[in-house]
């Protein structure tokens, strides 16, 4: 019975350690993610629409930030990443985003030269 309080203990210690290095990690990632809604604000303001990547990325650490909440408030046992999978954008329910056509290549009407 001693063991398994022993044990318990360094378990939750365990915990510790990891939730304040995530509540590290979680401040750097809200700063990320400011940064991102800024940048897709100017984005959004010059071409009419928001930029697809940007808004990829920014559900992806909204979701790390919701799984890292989730574990600081011992709703899962799953550490976010790097233990884990990085969540993966879901489909936009917003605006469509601005699509960059690629750009066309020159053709050459150049003869080979001899």
């Amino acid at each position: 019975m001693n063991e398994s309080k022993i044990q318990h203990n360094e378990s939750i210690l365990l915990r510790i350690l990891w939730m304040l290095l995530f509540l590290g990690v979680w401040h750097v990632a809200q700063i990320i993610l400011a940064g991102v809604v800024l940048v897709q604000l100017v984005y959004r303001l010059i071409y009419g629409a928001p930029n697809g990547g940007l808004m990829n990325f920014g559900d992806s650490i909204s979701q790390y930030l919701a799984q890292i909440g989730r574990f600081g408030t011992f709703h899962s046992d799953h550490k976010p990443w790097p233990f884990g999978d990085w969540p993966a954008p879901r489909a936009p329910e917003g605006e469509v985003a601005h699509h960059v056509p690629p750009a066309a290549q020159p053709v050459r009407n150049e003869a080979p030269k001899p």
